[in-house]
């Protein structure tokens, strides 16, 4: 049960005495549930009819639960509560694309975005409220780090985009069939709160994704990647963007403390269980920084021998950034190269640049509470 608060009180007031806040039930997998409604003295499968209210019907109030008896569900609002992030604002881009900032606590907004594309819709979310591993491409990378979203707030999210898009898992087909992230904040480094969220994800009676449709990105914690292989190996995206490390440093300042040579090797131990799956490289295209035909070739030498797929990602801009996007012709060329080299490569169209919903370009609002030093959170 992660998202009960600790400090949060209220009083009782025929007593005075103070109570626990209501727990969250919000982000809760199926198993801790279950060991929710046992704590209270109720059978396990409440778990299962909560799931389905909350996430396939969209249901926050637990009166209207009819399937619960009339005693539990005047019982669970003293112990318990339904609460997504408010939504502050909604933003449409001329493309289709929607981003929405949700408030998750008094001082802090983050974003998270849905991407239509044909058959295929993905929501990206994020997983903390700023983010402490100062890439320097990254708009995100700018606003700090606050803390790290409960798996109540990861989850509901994806509860928000859903009932926005009149869609529920199991009433037709699909308003989203893909969940990435790749929003703000490192997954990784908040391991826990991430897998209960994924646990939801994946549940058949909450949004029943398959694995393979959840992809979580990284910068590259190496522990991090090995701990997720154990516990729930989804889809993995590694934020690559350069072949050396001498300008990742620069780029994605964690490659200091795990390099590439270490950071490849737990990708591959990574697809061990999984020889049919790839590991996404993502790779920001840069102006005359990371974009020649050299770098092509040096990618696709340093990529040699693992299963992977590389994603060319054109720079979004964001005020104050000091890189430029690489020209069309430069990008087909280093593509060209990466394909000659028998890499599977595709360019990612630009979404959603006029909301600042691009890649990198997520920046929520974040209340300040200093920096740290990336690198320095070891999962």
């Amino acid at each position: 049960m992660r998202d009960m608060p600790t400090a949060a009180r209220r009083s009782d007031p025929a007593t005075g005495a103070a109570n626990p806040a209501p727990v969250n039930l919000l982000g809760m997998s199926r198993p801790s549930l279950e060991r929710f409604f046992q704590g209270v003295g109720e059978k396990p499968y409440r778990a299962v009819q909560t799931l389905k209210w909350m996430h396939q019907t969209g249901l926050t109030e637990f009166h209207g639960m009819t399937n619960l008896s009339r005693a539990l569900r005047e019982r669970l609002p003293a112990m318990a509560e339904i609460r997504p992030p408010r939504v502050v604002n909604e933003q449409i881009s001329v493309d289709g694309t929607r981003k929405w900032l949700v408030q998750v606590d008094q001082g802090n907004c983050v974003e998270s975005v849905f991407i239509p594309d044909g058959r295929r819709a993905t929501l990206c979310i994020s997983s903390q409220v700023g983010c402490a591993l100062g890439c320097t491409f990254c708009s995100t990378a700018r606003q700090g780090f606050n803390r790290n979203l409960t798996s109540a707030e990861i989850v509901g999210q994806l509860h928000i985009a859903t009932a926005a898009l009149g869609s529920q898992p199991r009433s037709g087909p699909r308003a989203i069939t893909n969940v990435v992230l790749m929003g703000m904040g490192e997954p990784l480094l908040n391991l826990d709160a991430v897998v209960e969220a994924i646990g939801v994800m994946l549940e058949d009676n909450a949004y029943g994704l398959a694995r393979r449709r959840i992809t979580l990105s990284t910068a590259g914690l190496v522990p991090g990647i090995r701990a997720l292989r154990e516990r729930c190996p989804v889809s993995l995206a590694v934020s690559l963007h350069a072949p050396d490390d001498a300008l990742r440093d620069i780029l994605v300042p964690i490659n200091r403390k795990y390099p590439i040579a270490e950071l490849l090797a737990a990708c591959n131990e990574y697809l061990v269980d999984n020889p049919h799956q790839r590991i996404t490289f993502e790779y920001v295209m840069i102006d005359g920084l990371n974009d020649t035909p050299e770098h092509a070739r040096r990618l696709a030498g340093l990529l040699r021998g693992t299963p992977a797929k590389v994603n060319l990602i054109p720079f979004n801009p964001f005020p104050g950034a000091p890189f430029r996007r690489s020209s069309a012709t430069a990008i087909d060329a280093f593509r060209d190269i990466l394909l000659g080299a028998d890499l599977m490569t595709i360019t990612r169209k630009t979404r959603g640049d006029d909301i600042d919903a691009a890649y990198g370009q997520l920046a929520g609002r974040v209340q300040a509470r200093g920096r740290r030093t990336p690198g320095s959170d070891r999962p």
